[in-house]
């Protein structure tokens, strides 16, 4: 042991990186310490510095599976070397930064400078992570991964097919996930799927698993399959309606018809539901989270999944019956179909015009002299509330989750200084049509827009905002405002001008 920790940085130096991860993990486990562990990991981030993505993306996985579950013994290996507190926190944060999660890099190496203060390395990492979350441009956009995830579907979707043909299925599921995984990667960085076949064409199922956002996403991801591959598979968004869908538990049965429902009509042709199923009581007592997962694998197969992410506003399930008049679940469609949305319900699984349902939202403009941007809208709209939701409340995770796969949600603001308010709205209007023109088709997906008592709001989804900020700047600069800027639904970053006043 003495002589194998010199040997590693020997090794470190001389870009032998494969060397130290052999030899660090032929050792017996009990011989494992903080040091060498910590050493390993920087191996498995260093290794992956020369390989092209995403095939580096497991091995700086691999560096965080080992270095976090350290965190509990970071405080005793500190007192022993008190240059651990550095080296521990930078790996971790270094992995993240590879993996595209900037926002979670960022705390690891501000903790990283506290234990070597003023270190140049940590400080330019600061910054990166500072600029990549105001600015995201350097994230490979959504819309070259999708390219690319559909040509490597297509190159793979034949061993694909093979193993679905597979009579016993079972025996290569794991393969099966591990293989269709693999052809999404260059899009995904977490891909949800089902595979299937309904008896004329195979069927990748994709599935937004009730995130609003990662709708939009995949109904993206959907209308650019290229046209050779529809010939043999469907490729949809959210489970479809399975009429008669019925789950088996503890010997028993399942069926929509099982579950009562008593519903009533919310704004914006919605609908709440209250739900009870006698036959769940017992696991209710035990276990409230699987009998709710339950209760929504049900919800899906009777109106579909995007049908239920549109209209389903909330979801209560009872301990006992209610008081009025209920429904069987079976029969919840055809109460939305003929009492919520007549006009809506034959489009209601159709991913893009799931994703088009506008709210309208007020808000109480602020009274503060230095307020934050948006805090002065009075009135908006939007078709992604979960945006709007995560930005108010300084919550990222749904940022998150997007930037790694290079999709960037925003907003232009500008000055309404001498627009008339008749025109504010005709004025965003006419913004989004030239924008759009001038990126053509596939760069951007506006979501809505907000008007506040100082400022106009033009919110979006960018799927490459290299190209959605340069048309940005050619039409903003012919627009009848005196200045405009992007701002990402990141509460806590600046924005980036694109216009500037002109002085006097």
């Amino acid at each position: 042991m003495n002589d194998l920790l010199p040997r590693l940085e020997r090794w470190n130096e001389e870009d032998k990186y494969q060397e130290i991860i052999d030899a660090i993990e032929a050792l017996p486990e009990g011989e494992l310490n903080f040091t060498l562990i910590s050493a390993l990991a920087r191996a498995y981030n260093n290794l992956a510095i020369d390989v092209m993505p995403p095939e580096d993306r497991p091995l700086y996985q691999r560096a965080l599976d080992l270095l976090l579950p350290l965190e509990d013994q970071l405080e005793a290996a500190v007192k022993e070397d008190p240059d651990a507190a550095h080296t521990w926190n930078f790996r971790v944060a270094y992995a993240y930064y590879y993996l595209n999660q900037e926002s979670l890099a960022l705390p690891y190496f501000e903790k990283a400078l506290k234990g070597r203060p003023g270190d140049e390395d940590t400080l330019e990492f600061i910054d990166r992570c500072q600029q990549g979350l105001t600015l995201p441009l350097n994230v490979r956009p959504f819309r070259a991964r999708t390219q690319e995830a559909w040509t490597a579907f297509l190159a793979g979707e034949g061993e694909l097919r093979a193993l679905m043909d597979q009579e016993d299925r079972e025996a290569v599921g794991r393969e099966l996930v591990d293989l269709c995984s693999e052809l999404l990667a260059p899009a995904f960085s977490n891909p949800a799927f089902e595979l299937g076949h309904n008896g004329e064409k195979y069927e990748l199922i994709l599935v937004p698993e009730g995130d609003r956002t990662r709708l939009f996403q995949l109904a993206y991801f959907q209308k650019h399959a290229p046209r050779e591959l529809l010939d043999r598979w469907n490729i949809l968004v959210g489970r479809t309606r399975a009429r008669g869908f019925g789950l088996r538990m503890n010997g028993q049965d399942i069926t929509e018809a099982d579950v009562q429902v008593w519903a009533e009509k919310t704004p914006d042709s919605g609908v709440g539901l209250r739900m009870y199923c006698e036959k769940l009581a017992p696991l209710w007592r035990e276990d409230q989270n699987q009998v709710y997962n339950i209760i929504y694998i049900l919800l899906d197969q009777s109106l579909g999944e995007l049908a239920a992410m549109r209209y389903v506003d909330y979801l209560d399930i009872l301990k006992a019956p209610a008081d009025g008049p209920s429904m069987t679940l079976d029969k919840l469609a055809d109460y939305v179909a003929a009492e919520v949305d007549p006009e809506g319900w034959p489009q209601a699984n159709d991913p893009e015009l799931a994703g088009q349902r506008y709210t309208a939202y007020e808000g109480k403009p602020s009274e503060q002299e230095d307020w934050p941007l948006r805090a002065d809208v009075y009135v908006g709209v939007t078709c992604c509330v979960p945006l709007l939701n995560g930005y108010f409340q300084q919550d990222d995770r749904c940022m998150d989750r997007l930037h790694r796969d290079g999709v960037v949600p925003g907003f232009f603001y500008y000055p309404l200084d001498g627009v008339e308010r008749k025109e504010i709205l005709d004025l965003r209007d006419q913004l989004e049509q030239a924008i759009t023109a001038r990126c053509g088709e596939g760069i951007v997906t506006f979501t809505g827009g907000a008007t506040g008592t100082s400022l106009g709001y033009l919110d979006f989804i960018a799927w490459d905002l290299r190209t959605l900020l340069d048309a940005a700047v050619e039409v903003f600069a012919g627009a009848p405002v005196a200045w405009a800027a992007f701002h990402s639904f990141r509460f806590n970053v600046t924005g980036i001008s694109l216009k500037q006043e002109e002085e006097e």
